[in-house]
């Protein structure tokens, strides 16, 4: 992927997923019933999947309650750290005309793509899923 057009993404998502955040938490003081979910793949099966939680634990880690936040998901606090240093570090490469975001998320990738990163990765995906069964929320 190009530069441009994976900073471009990458704030992209940022905003969204701010935006998403104020509407979660204006929905969440307006919704009396607890098991509102946006989750297609839980309200089909009624089975949380793997990334259930994870608004929730932002939601909780932004307001200060980490251990709220790792209870609910652990995939919150990777998104998290996501939005708070990926805005700041790319605005930070267009003006210091550096590309030191891209060569990290490159480096990244390869190191994710290799056999027994993916397979750890898979596994512990896995792991949280089966967690996420067993919480029951």
């Amino acid at each position: 992927m190009r530069k441009n057009k994976l900073y471009a993404l990458i704030l992209i998502a940022c905003f969204l997923g701010y935006s998403w955040l104020f509407f979660f938490d204006f929905v969440s003081h307006l919704e009396s019933d607890h098991d509102f979910t946006v989750c297609l793949f839980k309200r089909i099966t009624t089975i949380p999947c793997p990334s259930c939680g994870t608004t929730r634990a932002v939601d909780s880690f932004f307001k200060g309650n980490i251990l709220t936040s790792l209870y609910l998901n652990p995939f919150g606090i990777i998104v998290t750290g996501i939005m708070l240093i990926t805005p700041g570090w790319i605005v930070f490469d267009y003006f210091t005309k550096r590309q030191s975001f891209y060569d990290f998320y490159i480096k990244t990738e390869k190191i994710v793509r290799t056999r027994k990163i993916a397979i750890l990765l898979i596994i512990l995906v896995i792991i949280n899923w089966i967690w996420n069964i067993n919480k029951q929320i």
